[in-house]
Order: C-alpha cells, then structure tokens, then sequence
C-alpha cells in the first residue's frame, strides 16, 4: 500500500461570519456547493472516460545490471574479424550538434507508447517496470484516488500492492477523525478511583468516625484487617458504599462503544504497512507518474505476464467512482531456457535370459513329522501364499517358469542324523504337495480357457501348461541363520551372545547343542528362535519368453535425463541443474547459466564445440564477470554465425548493456 498527499485547492470556503444567526447557512450552502462540485467533476471524469493509464518507463528509468568493471578500464577493445582483422571498439557515442565522439550515454526517451515489452529472468527471477500515470483532472483536494495493480499469469490472477493518492483535505479529515476517536478514548476512565466520591466520603468520615478520618495525613501503612478490627468496617468496604456506581456503568458503556465509534470517526484508516519505496515523479502536464516495479519468481511453463490496473476515487464517507480497467500492459519472458537443446540421451542395458525369484515360508511340522497339516500354526494362509505366486508366473507374459528349489530346513533340536532324514522328508513332501497343485492348476486353466481343433483334426489348447521340475534340497540344522537370530535379537545381552559365538565354535553340531542346553539362555533361544528355523525357501528359475542367447545388450531411454530437459524448459531451473549437473554437457551449462552458477557453466561450454549460441553464453558469463573484451568477442562472433542473436542482445540484460556501453550498432545484413 503506497499513500502520497497533495494538496489540489481548498477544501469548503471558509467565511468569517459577521452575525452569527448566518452561521449555519452558510456552513449548509458550503458543503451543499462541495457536494455539487464533486458530483460535477466525477460526472465530467465519466463523460470523458478520464482513465489513469499503465504504461512503460523508458530504459533509462529501468533498473539495469550493474556490470563489474574490469582492471584496466575497458573503455577501448580491441576485437578480431573473421579474417583475423583487428579493430577497435570505443566506448563512446557522436554528440549530435558538434559531430564529435564523446564518452557519454545516449539519453532515452522517458516513456515509450508500446503495450508490451521483452524481459529477461534472471536468477530464477523477473523484474517488471512500469509506470501509473495519473490525469491532473483526475485529483482533488478531497478525494482519495486507490489503484489497484494486479498480474495474470498462467490463469491465475495475483494481486499487487496498492497505491493510493491522498488529497490534502482527505487528509485532513482522517486526522480529524482520528482526533476524535483519541478524545473518546481518553473519556474512558482507566482507574477505579475516578468513580469514587471522594469528598463525601470524607465528610462521613470527618462526622462519623474521626479516628479513621485522622489517617488521612498518616503516611503509615494499616492492612485491611487491622482497619476492621479497630473500627469495625474494612477499607474495601467503605470504598464501595461511596462508588458510584452510575459512573462505573457508563464508563462501561462507553467500553462497549469503542468498535462503533471507530468506525463512526475513522471511516478511512491510514495504513502504514506495506509501503512502496518506488520513485514519484511529476510529469511536464503536471500529472503524477507513480514508478513501479515489481520482482516475480520464476515459475515452470511461465512465458507472459500481464498487468492491469483498477481503481476507484473516495470522499471521506463513499466511494464517488469505480475506475474500470484499462488496456494490460504485456510482458514477454525472455528466458535462457530458450537456449535448451532437445536430445535423448540413452543407457546401455543388459537383459539377461534367465531370472531367479526367492521367497521363504514357515510351515510348523508336528514333531518327527513330515506331514503337511493345514490347521497348524499359519499354514493354510503360508500354502495360500506361495500358491498364488505360482500362478502369477504361470501366467506371466514375460517369463517362462522352467523349475523350483524347495529348501527345508530344521531346528538344532534332537540328533543331527535325526534331522537330517526328517528335513529331507520335509523337503520332499512340500514337493508333491505343490506338484499336484500344479497339476490341478492346469487341468482347471485348460477347462477354462477350453480348446479348438485344426484342420486335420488335432485338439490344441489355448494354454500350454509347460512341467515344471521340483529340485528337494535339505539343511538338517539351520546354525548360520540360528547365528543371524541371534546376533539382531534385542532382548540377549553382550555377554550371553557372545557365549553363543563361543559354543559355535564346536565342530561337532550335536555337541554344540548339548553344550547351549546347559546355558541360561538356552530355554529362550528354544522358545523364541527355534521356531523361524523351521522353514521351507523357495527358489523359482525362470527365463525370458523367445529368448535364445543368456544376454542380450540394449538401449533404452535415460529418463533421468529426459525429466531433467523437461524441467529446464519449464522454467523449473532448481530441479533441472540437480537433474543434468552430473552429465556436464550443452544442457546442463544453460541450467547452471540459468542460476548463475557462472563457474560451472563456464567450464562446460569452453570445452564444446564452438556455436553461435554457446558464444553467445559465453558473451553472457563473460559479462557478468566484467572481462568485457572476450565478451563482445564472443557476441560479435555469435551474430555474424547467425544474425537473429542480434535481436536477441536487446532481450539479455548484460548483452544490452554491452551494446549501449560500446554502441553496438549491429545490422542483421
């Protein structure tokens, strides 16, 4: 929010009365003229479409770069040809009247009547410069003028700080009414005594009970209940008796009417946030001319912003006029992401024939059985299991399912001989068990999918169910993930796990069980860890579907790469320069140009091939550091490759700025 107060006339006529029966007609006669000539020139202001206008500072009001300067002083460059030629290059312009180069700025006109203009982002930011002009018509001295700037950009609208022109009457009539509102607020008694009569109590006092009343000159302290028990009556309550309590209810009521009666005075608070630290100027025809800029970050897919400008005037009760908006100023973004180059990068990929796919489930066998028992324990949810991902890779569309390694193992438990036959007979046994499902799977797949016969009458299946070969293989006591268990279990202590190390060390697997029974912890490990020992691991060998050789090597695309072009061509130079740091090419340098990360960008583009757009960059990084003789080089090389970087050089903040500095006067012939 901006406030600027000018003063434009006198607000109401002030007369000084010779009798003062006349006083209130002429106070009537001069708010009834105020009224009318308001009412006039809002009229004459609707009738003439009277507009306060948006427009476009000239360059010398924009805020440019400020390019380093290098040491020595460049003022004269010395810049090759194609040929090899060597010229000189003169930071100067030809004074118009004497003819003679001068080292001087070319002045800019203040203001130019395009709609639209061209600006860079820098930094992931762009800066907008443009001007509110106002009408002298369109100020008076009673008026309050609010405009109200706001930016569409990407379907969506934001609104920018306001600007207000005060006119000094206005003004005048806040201050009054904040006035007002203080003497109200200073009406309002803060402290209890105020509603106290005091000089009645001290009649009372002075009549009734002299010995209290004595204590008026007495500086000493006396409590409450000393006071009560002296003379009967406590000081709280004598101080009541003579409240008045009328005063304290309109005091109350006056509390009450704090929200009513700001806004009864103050109808148009002055607000001091948000104020705009922008240029004011005043133009030949004395109109205001209010300069106004405003930095936007950049957002992805960001290529135009627009601004447009409402407004409305204000007398010190109303709003007198809504000002419709005008025609929006445009603002092309001119973005490096236009440098971005589109390309695929791909990675080499091996694709192996054959694949492997691991799972384990716990079964609970009875003791010395081998028998598969669904009610036991979780079996019936494990079997489920381990048959639906059988069927998943039946049916897969990928791969072929050639065999499967079931592995059972058993607790150290019992005798090793013991346990050897009894995981051996487990092993076996889930085998068959899964064999047959196989089996009934297929038969019931065939039934399903039904069958056709060919023209010489053989009956072929929709699908061919190829055997599938169970390997049995056996651990009859699982001691290595015994040691795992173990060694991740939270509840044995350091010592107590390291007891257990030490007993591994036996080689003998029945004496080293013996041994552990007669340890403390012996009966938790039993309770506890046996049980995940008792398991069966399955092992699915599968191999790609029409493939002959084990490898096959393969392109495919780096969509790693591809997301982080996207993103730079989106605007979104964060994510781009995090995606393509790590490739260090062509792409990666204009995301790091794109965020200033000069250094990096610099020793990308030194090591590529030279182009007209990578000279151009170089132009750019160049300048940015104030070594400005390779950077006109490099600008000068950049057009004559290609001609539309001349245009292209009014668009880049540092290109421009070497122009005007050494008066590039470049023709694309």
């Amino acid at each position: 929010m901006s406030y600027f107060c000018f003063d434009y006339g006198s607000f109401g006529i002030a007369l000084i009365p010779k009798m003062m029966k006349y006083t209130l007609s002429i106070l009537l006669l001069a708010l009834v003229l105020t009224a009318c000539s308001s009412s006039y020139k809002v009229h004459r202001i609707r009738a003439k479409g009277t507009m306060p206008t948006l427009r476009l500072p000239g360059e010398k009001a924009l805020s440019e770069p400020v390019l380093p300067e290098s040491a020595p002083a460049s003022d004269t460059l010395t810049i090759k040809d194609e040929a090899g030629n060597e010229y000189l290059i003169m930071r100067a312009v030809r004074d118009e009247e004497s003819g003679e180069m001068v080292a001087s700025e070319q002045l800019q006109a203040a203001v130019v009547t395009a709609r639209f203009r061209h600006v860079a982002e820098r930094g992931g930011q762009i800066e907008l410069a443009f001007q509110i002009s106002v009408s002298d018509s369109l100020m008076d001295s009673r008026w309050q003028l609010r405009f109200f700037p706001e930016m569409r950009l990407l379907g969506d609208t934001l609104q920018l700080d306001s600007v207000f022109i005060t006119g000094k009457g206005f003004r005048k009539v806040q201050l009054r009414g904040y006035q007002q509102y203080e003497r109200f607020l200073r009406s309002i008694a803060r402290d209890s005594a105020h509603f106290v009569d005091e000089y009645q109590l001290e009649v009372f006092l002075e009549r009734n009970l002299p010995q209290i009343y004595g204590f008026k000159s007495d500086t000493s302290r006396v409590s409450d209940e000393a006071f009560a028990s002296a003379f009967g009556v406590t000081g709280r309550q004598a101080l009541e008796h003579y409240t008045n309590k009328m005063l304290i209810q309109a005091n109350a009521r006056k509390v009450g009417r704090k929200r009513r009666m700001l806004e009864k005075y103050i109808r148009n608070p002055i607000v001091h946030d948000g104020i705009r630290l922008d240029t004011v100027l005043r133009g030949e025809n004395g109109e205001f001319i209010y300069n106004y800029t405003q930095t936007l970050h950049t957002r992805p897919r960001l290529r135009k912003v627009e601004v447009v400008l409402k407004g409305a005037i204000h007398d010190e009760k109303k709003r007198l006029y809504r000002i419709p908006a005008g025609p929006p100023l445009t603002f092309y973004i001119s973005s490096l992401s236009s440098f971005a180059r589109p390309m695929e990068r791909y990675l080499t990929r091996v694709v192996e024939r054959r694949a492997r796919a691991n799972t384990s489930c716990n079964l609970d066998f009875a003791g010395g059985s081998s028998d598969i028992q669904l009610p036991l324990g979780k079996n019936e949810a494990e079997l489920y299991r381990i048959r639906a991902i059988l069927a998943s890779l039946l049916e897969n569309e990928s791969f072929d399912l050639d065999s499967v390694v079931v592995r059972a193992s058993c607790s150290p438990e019992g005798r090793y001989s013991l346990n050897k036959a009894l995981s051996r007979r487990r092993s076996e046994r889930v085998c068959k068990h899964f064999q047959q499902y196989i089996r009934h799977y297929s038969d019931s797949l065939r039934r399903y999918q039904g069958f056709s016969v060919d023209e010489q009458g053989h009956i072929t299946h929709a699908i061919a169910v190829p055997r599938i070969a169970f390997v049995s293989h056996s651990i009859p006591e699982d001691w290595e993930g015994l040691s795992e268990a173990v060694a991740a279990d939270t509840v044995l202590s350091e010592s107590e796990k390291m007891r257990f190390s030490a007993l591994c060390a036996l080689s003998d697997p029945d004496e080293r069980e013996g041994a552990m029974r007669s340890e403390s912890f012996y009966p938790y490990i039993k309770r506890a860890l046996y049980p995940r020992l008792r398991s069966v691991r399955f092992q699915f060998h599968l191999h790609r579907k029409g493939m002959v050789k084990d490898t096959v090597h393969t392109t495919v695309p780096d969509t790693v790469y591809r997301e982080g072009l996207q993103a730079l061509m989106d605007h979104d130079y964060q994510r781009a320069f995090s995606l393509l740091k790590g490739y260090e090419d062509y792409n990666a340098a204009v995301a790091a140009l794109a965020l200033d990360r000069n250094a990096y960008a610099r020793s990308i583009l030194q090591k590529l091939p030279s182009s007209p757009r990578i000279d151009y960059m170089l132009a750019i990084l160049y300048a940015r550091e104030g070594n400005y003789e390779p950077a006109v080089q490099h600008y000068l090389d950049a057009c004559r490759k290609d001609a539309s970087l001349i245009h292209r050089g009014n668009l880049d903040p540092e290109i421009s700025a070497l122009v005007r500095r050494y008066n590039l006067k470049l023709s694309e012939d």
